[in-house]
């Protein structure tokens, strides 16, 4: 039997590297105690996923993939909803706001999609590995211009961002180090996949198809001298440097204390993990782990602290209340021994557009994955609320059950007994909300209210959808 203190740890645990502290990931994950959950979720990584989404989601009714962004979206986002790797793709949306590529430029949405994947997949390995193949990606190298990055009229525009903003912080560096390091990735660019042949495209938007490309005759091969080392420096020594400079270390760190665990951890205890990130050679695993298994991050003081981003705010919610896993159950159920039966791709589908208004909501709180609004990524805390925000969640807090999750269960989950009291209960633990008594009343008043005095099959998404946007106006909840 788990004590109350180790259930709590394993909530904060999920809150912050997972997906929401659902009641099933809390059970799974926190059998044995803190430890074994810190260990299954890393290795949770590994797991297969229940439902994938191939091409066929990106293409219209005539078979050719839609170059716009919005079905991509809506794919990733569905995946988040169903999967099994609840740590990758929360590292990837962390790494998504540290890297912050936009499809408002990035227009091709397959190209977004393929390298929020590279995020997902890479994003619990070393860092150097990491920060060479975003380098790379076509859609980076769109983003940042490096494909008008010739010898003899350096851009520098990546060779900025890659120590402002990627790996060194403001400062760190000089203006004669970003010149340099422009000429080092001067060539480099992407071209057409066709079969065993890459060719250079004049194509500017990358397709899914594109792949890095160093085009030898517009790369400045000549000497270059940067961090005072002299050389005919590459781009990929660039990298290594950058990756080797100490202060890379504690800038990604920083960042990720903040992010993970609060927004304003000190000066020693960035350096003391910045010490464990540097002799693990950048391994972003074992810093992770580090960091799950402090008592910094244990500590009762850090928890529901950092203020939910719109990610954070409805995909755990959803989550949560078992929306995801009720579409893997439907999915799995449809399914032919192949697993690609007619009735299996119309749930599959159902649950892209489930992904799609998701985004939406999302988007009307003011984060719209692939879409982040500079180089710079989203803002942080305090940022994310105004009126109109709270408004958006309140809103989502009652749609969640009037309209995206109106098909699950509702009132066998919530409200069997028929006692509006009982469904207050037993949505706070699923949504995992802790609220003082008087706000509790206030639930109550509002579930008898919209149930006329007793929870019935035919009231219950409505009873929900009255205490959800009540529980998603509460300062508490705003909190993980």
């Amino acid at each position: 039997m788990q004590s109350r203190e180790e259930v709590e740890l394993v909530k904060h645990l999920l809150r912050r590297f997972g997906l929401g502290a659902s009641e099933a990931e809390v059970e799974f994950y926190g059998r044995g105690g803190y430890e074994k959950a810190v260990d299954r979720l890393l290795k949770s990584a590994e797991h297969e996923e229940p439902v994938t989404f191939g091409i066929e989601f990106l293409q219209n009714n005539d078979g050719n993939v839609v170059g716009a962004p919005q079905r991509a979206q809506a794919v990733w986002y569905a995946e988040q909803l169903v999967t099994n790797r609840p740590l990758v793709y929360k590292m990837a949306m962390f790494w998504h706001d540290h890297f912050a590529t936009s499809a408002q430029k990035v227009s091709n949405g397959p190209t977004m999609l393929r390298h929020l994947h590279l995020l997902r997949d890479q994003g619990l390995g070393y860092f150097g590995e990491l920060l060479m193949a975003v380098s790379k990606d076509p859609a980076m190298l769109y983003w940042l211009d490096n494909i008008e990055n010739v010898k003899g009229k350096a851009n520098e525009n990546f060779a900025r961002e890659i120590m402002e903003l990627f790996t060194l912080g403001v400062g760190n560096y000089t203006e004669k180090d970003i010149q340099e390091a422009a000429r080092s990735f001067t060539g480099w660019t992407y071209a057409q996949r066709r079969g065993n042949r890459l060719v250079p495209t004049r194509q500017q938007v990358p397709g899914p198809q594109t792949e890095f490309y160093l085009d030898a005759p517009k790369h400045d091969d000549g000497t270059k001298v940067i961090f005072g080392n002299s050389g005919e420096w590459s781009g990929e020594d660039v990298v290594g440097m950058l990756v080797s400079n100490p202060r890379t270390a504690q800038y990604l760190t920083e960042k990720l204390l903040k992010w993970f665990v609060e927004p304003n951890p000190s000066k020693a205890t960035i350096e003391k993990f910045a010490q464990i990130f540097r002799k693990s050679n950048l391994n972003v695993k074992e810093l992770v782990k580090a960091i799950m298994l402090s008592d910094e991050f244990k500590s009762e003081k850090v928890r529901r602290t950092i203020l939910k981003n719109p990610f954070d705010f409805t995909i755990p919610m959803a989550r949560e209340i078992g929306m995801g896993a009720a579409m893997t159950r439907a999915f799995e159920a449809a399914g032919d021994v192949s697993g690609n039966g007619e009735e299996t791709e119309r749930k599959r589908r159902g649950i892209v557009v489930a992904g799609f208004e998701i985004r939406r909501a999302t988007s009307i709180m003011g984060m719209d994955l692939m879409f982040p609004p500079d180089v710079a990524g989203w803002g942080y805390g305090i940022e994310w609320i105004s009126t109109s925000t709270m408004v958006a969640r309140m809103d989502f807090g009652e749609e969640l059950f009037t309209r995206y999750a109106r098909a699950l269960p509702n009132f066998t989950t919530f409200g069997a007994d028929g006692q509006p009291e009982s469904l207050v209960q037993n949505l706070l633990k699923a949504v995992d909300c802790q609220l003082p008594a008087e706000k509790v009343a206030q639930l109550n008043a509002a579930a008898k209210k919209a149930s006329g005095g007793r929870v019935t099959q035919r009231n219950a998404n409505a009873t929900c959808g009255a205490v959800g946007k009540l529980i998603s106006a509460t300062p508490e909840f705003q909190f993980m």
